[in-house]
């Protein structure tokens, strides 16, 4: 497994792992009919905090255990990955990308009209997250696919 794909690995864990819990809160939040702005407002903010440091400490802890492992298994004590990226690369980040902004954009448009049809706000918003998450755990599907058929 190259070094891109153990990083796509792991953001695509640590969003699944969120997105999961995005999916258990929302739903306790309807079954306890407390499914209010600010009890909302606060799984919003925890998804977005997840979001950044769950996958910032992940990616530091990855990348120095992959280092750790390849300098023992190397004898190598200044041993660093390539993280060189080229046209492959390139295209394979594009056409996930591609693929997940498709993603969100349906996710807009189902959101949108969930208001149309008389929906509150609040679950317009929550809909623009649920799909965001989604869309980047697609995304990152879609690039492992690519990299693994080599694309």
């Amino acid at each position: 497994m190259s070094f891109k794909e153990k990083n796509i690995l792991v953001t695509l864990t640590c969003f699944s792992l969120i997105f999961l819990f995005f999916i258990l809160r929302i739903f306790q939040l309807f079954q306890n009919d407390t499914f209010v702005a600010t009890k909302v407002f606060q799984v919003w903010g925890i998804v977005i905090v997840l979001g950044i440091v769950v996958t910032i400490i992940a990616m530091i802890l990855t990348h120095g255990t992959i280092a750790a492992i390849q300098s023992i298994r190397t004898k190598d004590a200044n041993y660093e990955y390539d993280d060189s990226k080229d046209e492959r690369d390139t295209l394979i980040d594009l056409k996930g990308t591609n693929i997940m902004y498709t993603f969100y954009s349906l996710g807009v448009f189902f959101a949108m009209l969930s208001y149309v049809f008389g929906q509150p706000p609040l679950i317009m918003f929550s809909l623009l997250i649920f799909f965001g998450l989604l869309a980047q755990i697609v995304g990152d599907i879609a690039r492992l696919m690519f990299y693994r058929k080599g694309f």
